[in-house]
């Protein structure tokens, strides 16, 4: 039985990051809802209690059995868990005179103990809260101040299980020794081993879908061409052979020569594909829309309608396999937090419901850089793991305004000769996301002693970590010159060049 840390969630934005955290000191971890009870019986070394945008003085505050969980493993509260953990205890928690936000340098008491072993006596650390413990209960002993607060660790004593409370987030980069803090608690104190890595995963998955999956049962996977559907597909492939039959559509919205170099991509990969070509089917129900939505919603419609289609061709089909990873799970769940609504992406179209066909996700319990480190074990290119994030509508909103094939071509021409230069130059690799935009826009130009008028093509290229927050990349000037001129020497109808500044927050990464 894998091991496992538990993070009890009430609603912290932070809580994802602690689950990457202990995942980077191969820790398995598991976010739950605090209110859901948890199965000690289920590998469960550790119990982690997240922070809350909620105080725990408030009347609807969330609440657990505390006394429980410390009788059967090590417990860890973190900022509101910390407080809520004394409060339940006996102590007192007050309304901060300021609330403390920030850098603090936290200061170790001088008792050993196993939480704080081997940190620096004086610590950053980065606190985000607007309560305070000022009393704490009886059998408890403080492991760490700050200059603004008498309690920023402590130690509950006399309990079966090691307890603790920290009032600062160890799990952002701004506490610098946050991640020794998190390896301390699930190595020395919980005892885990740290045994869980990519390989481990691949060899539980496999085992776990063998188990799941009937001995003759057939899996059909829709391919998008991008990572998580890749790695979704080897691993099925691993555990039932053929009996995966992956599903890639053409939309007409995919880059210059995408779909024949990815479907010979994949029978490389000896995956069983059936390629279908259902470009001006998604033109005819996308002609005259120009709203971004009306765009989406006709793409995801058609191709609810094609994969339907082309399944219901395949005999004895039982499963419909998705990519879905963990954050689309976490969202799903989460308590009082910012992201309540499932995504939108996950169980496409309703299709499972409609074809009757049972759900199986591979990667649900993965983050996205796991997901990577998984293909990496599987044996995956580089050419796949390193592809940049692409919109499930493709070019459909990277073409500002009604679609049609010649627009369609044009953007496909002028986005090869973007994102060749990026790869020619080494810069491809140090890029989130790049692409270019086709602007309902047309401006006077000249070309030799010809006056032209014709479409004008913005260029975009981003760097983040997750997608959720974007900086727009300082490309060389010489470089976007060349570009400028490749595309407007080489692509008839574009006449001029521009570079997208703009970061996230305002503004998204896509233009629709």
């Amino acid at each position: 039985m894998s091991e496992k840390v538990i993070i009890l969630d009430f609603g912290s934005q932070y809580t994802q990051l602690i689950a990457r955290r202990l995942r980077e000191l191969n820790v398995f971890c598991e976010i739950q809802p605090f209110d859901k009870p948890i199965d000690y019986n289920d590998g469960v070394k550790g119990v982690i209690l997240s922070g809350s945008p909620c105080s725990v003085n408030d009347e609807d505050a969330p609440q657990i059995n505390t006394k429980e969980i410390y009788s059967k493993v090590p417990l860890l509260g973190v900022c509101y868990g910390a407080q809520y953990l004394a409060k339940s205890h006996g102590g007192i928690v007050e309304k901060s005179e300021h609330r403390e936000y920030g850098r603090a340098k936290m200061i170790q008491n001088g008792n050993h103990n196993a939480l704080l072993d081997g940190l620096t006596y004086e610590s950053q650390v980065w606190m985000s809260h607007g309560d305070s413990i000022t009393q704490l209960p009886e059998n408890t002993k403080i492991i760490a101040t700050t200059d603004s607060i008498p309690v920023a660790a402590f130690e509950l004593t006399g309990t079966e299980n090691p307890t603790y409370g920290i009032q600062f987030h160890p799990e952002v980069y701004h506490s610098t020794e946050g991640l020794e803090l998190l390896k301390n608690f699930v190595y020395s104190v919980c005892g885990c081993k740290g045994d869980w890595t990519p390989g481990h995963f691949v060899d539980e998955s496999v085992l776990e879908l063998q188990n799941e999956i009937g001995e003759q049962d057939i899996v059909i996977l829709g391919l998008s061409g991008g990572v998580d559907s890749t790695v979704a597909s080897l691993l099925l492939h691993k555990a039932i052979g053929k009996r995966l039959v992956c599903i890639f559509i053409d939309n007409g919205l995919l880059r210059k020569n995408e779909f024949h170099e990815v479907l010979e991509n994949y029978r490389q990969l000896n995956l069983n594909v059936i390629g279908i070509d259902a470009s001006e089917e998604f033109y005819n129900a996308l002609s005259g829309i120009s709203d971004p939505e009306g765009k989406r919603k006709a793409i995801g419609r058609v191709f609810v309608e094609v994969f339907q289609k082309e399944a219901a061709k395949i005999k004895d089909a039982k499963w419909l396999a998705q990519g879905t990873i963990y954050p689309d799970i976490i969202e799903s769940v989460s308590v009082k937090g910012p992201s309540a609504t499932i995504k939108s992406h996950h169980n496409v179209g309703g299709l499972p419901e409609k074809m009757h066909l049972k759900v199986v996700e591979p990667l649900k319990m993965l983050f996205k850089d796991e997901v990577r480190r998984v293909g990496k074990a599987l044996g995956l290119s580089d050419s796949f793991l390193n592809r940049h994030p692409f919109p499930g509508p493709g070019l459909g909103i990277r073409i500002l305004g009604d679609i049609t094939a010649d627009k369609v071509k044009l953007l496909q021409e002028a986005d090869a000769i973007y994102i060749e230069k990026l790869k020619s130059t080494g810069w491809y690799d140090k890029i989130w996301q790049a692409g270019a935009i086709l602007l309902p826009v047309y401006s006077v130009g000249v070309m030799g002693d010809e006056r032209t008028y014709e479409q004008v093509v913005a260029l975009r290229a981003v760097g983040s970590t997750d997608g959720m927050t974007a900086d727009w990349i300082h490309l060389p000037y010489e470089m976007l010159a060349d570009i400028s001129n490749a595309i407007i020497n080489r692509v008839k109808g574009i006449n001029r060049v521009v570079y997208d500044i703009s970061s996230k927050p305002p503004a998204t990464i896509e233009w629709e």
